[in-house]
């Protein structure tokens, strides 16, 4: 695309290169700041606009679907082509696509919305999967965040000439690749298909109603944030199961891509547009802030930023006010978190050592189990200090799966707080224990999550 003057968004930022020409080290984002400068007068998606209004008349070939955002208003035909007449019926970011082909289309009604799925013939297999994905997340995301904006919602497949989907006002493209010809036969895997529409449908809200200046940080209040949403709509669809199983990939992606980061790994709040931090971090940390303070309350924490932040004129937010509403939310016993989480990079070296239990005369079982953990704070570079202990983890106990069930029977789940490398716990179980170990969820980014959990022995 051509560019009339300087494009700071075209610069080479990788060292080696720099270095090679003579050229100083780069930033690759303004920093984040409290007191707003420049940088808060521009959204990181455009240096060009604010808030605009769109209205777009598109002519195509007789036998094609032209599609823009917003409402079809005046569809005709004139030599030997189709025209449509599309407005949007609010302002919104001076980012938006267009496209044409000859498609199939399903429709259905939500509320009121216009649901739409426009697919090459041939190519259905989960277009029904995708309209319910839709329905999910519109059913979560207006209840626990802010009414849907749009009069519709569309799904708009393209060839796999590349492989991503991307979210506009009301309007989707995804790519033929990544979902109309997926097979997703295997029902104990993670539905990606659905999942990533239930991520590119949360971008309405975060992206296209909050959207952060153009500062560091700013990926984490829409990819982040639409991470974190998805996960809820995919674990009320499938359960906790499976959003667990999408959490370790997000967790292993995370641990193997920071070995290979060439200028800075940033804390999650100063993330400079680095997709293993905003995406795979970033869903790993809100679903653990969710499991310590409630689903609830980070949803309050959500719905409150997104009353005083959507649709604002410049200047622009940025993950300093977000950071300032969750600790509000927070109790005493859990500010650690937000440090560790949001601000700092921390990982813990978590262990289950041994265990064993015996049945008392009552009946019950008493489980004796040691576990190690320690904690690390990594700088810029990956150089890492031990620090002190005083964490609250899960221990988490199991039953064996019987025939009627896939997964063992969780018989405890509490939190402990740690001060020492080194703990050795009794509990008191009312059934027989399996398995037993320290943060069994893996909400906390740990170095090695297979030695987490360990088989219990029984003693007389």
């Amino acid at each position: 695309m051509p560019v009339i003057g300087y494009d700071p968004d075209r610069e080479n930022h990788e060292p080696s290169k720099r270095k090679q020409f003579g050229l100083e080290p780069s930033e690759r984002t303004p920093k984040l700041q409290h007191s707003c400068s420049a940088a808060c007068n521009n959204t990181y998606i455009s240096t060009d606009s604010d808030w605009v209004k769109v209205s777009s008349t598109l002519s195509t070939a007789a036998d094609q679907i032209a599609i823009a955002p917003g409402t079809l208003m005046k569809e005709w035909h004139s030599d030997g082509r189709n025209y449509y007449r599309y407005e949007l019926d609010k302002p919104v970011l001076n980012f938006y696509s267009f496209l044409s082909a000859r498609y199939e289309v399903k429709r259905e009604k939500w509320n009121g919305v216009d649901l739409e799925v426009y697919y090459h013939k041939g190519h259905e297999y989960n277009v029904e999967k995708m309209m319910r994905s839709m329905r999910s997340s519109l059913t979560y995301l207006s209840k626990n965040f802010s009414p849907y904006p749009h009069q519709q919602a569309r799904i708009i497949e393209f060839p796999r000439y590349s492989s991503f989907a991307q979210a506009f006002p009301g309007t989707m493209p995804y790519s033929e690749s990544m979902g109309f010809i997926a097979d997703l036969k295997d029902e104990n895997d993670v539905d990606k298909v659905f999942h990533t529409v239930a991520h590119e449908m949360a971008h309405q809200w975060w992206a296209h109603q909050v959207i952060g200046a153009h500062m560091q940080g700013a990926t984490m209040l829409s990819e982040s944030f639409a991470q974190y949403s998805a996960l809820m709509v995919l674990e009320k669809e499938y359960g906790k199961e499976i959003s667990k199983k999408f959490l370790k990939y997000d967790m292993d992606s995370y641990l193997r891509s920071r070995g290979g980061e060439s200028i800075a790994e940033l804390p999650l709040m100063k993330v400079e547009n680095q997709d293993y931090i905003h995406y795979s971090k970033g869903s790993v940390v809100m679903n653990a802030i969710k499991e310590y303070i409630g689903e609830d309350s980070l949803n309050v924490v959500m719905q409150r930023f997104i009353a005083n932040t959507a649709y604002q004129e410049p200047p622009y937010t940025n993950t300093n006010v977000f950071i300032e509403e969750l600790e509000r939310m927070v109790p005493d016993t859990f500010q650690y978190l937000i440090n560790d989480m949001f601000k700092d990079i921390i990982l813990f070296n978590n262990k289950a050592v041994k265990g064993n239990y015996k049945q008392l005369e009552n009946g019950q079982f008493e489980l004796t189990l040691t576990i190690e953990t320690e904690k690390y704070r990594a700088d810029t570079k990956g150089k890492e200090e031990v620090l002190a202990l005083n964490d609250y983890i899960y221990i988490g106990v199991y039953a064996k799966a019987n025939a009627d069930s896939k997964n063992d029977k969780l018989l405890y789940y509490q939190l402990h707080q740690f001060s020492e490398k080194e703990n050795t716990l009794v509990l008191i179980i009312d059934e027989e224990p399996y398995q037993a170990g320290i943060d069994p969820s893996h909400l906390l980014i740990d170095r090695v999550r297979k030695d987490n959990i360990i088989e219990l022995s029984k003693t007389q």
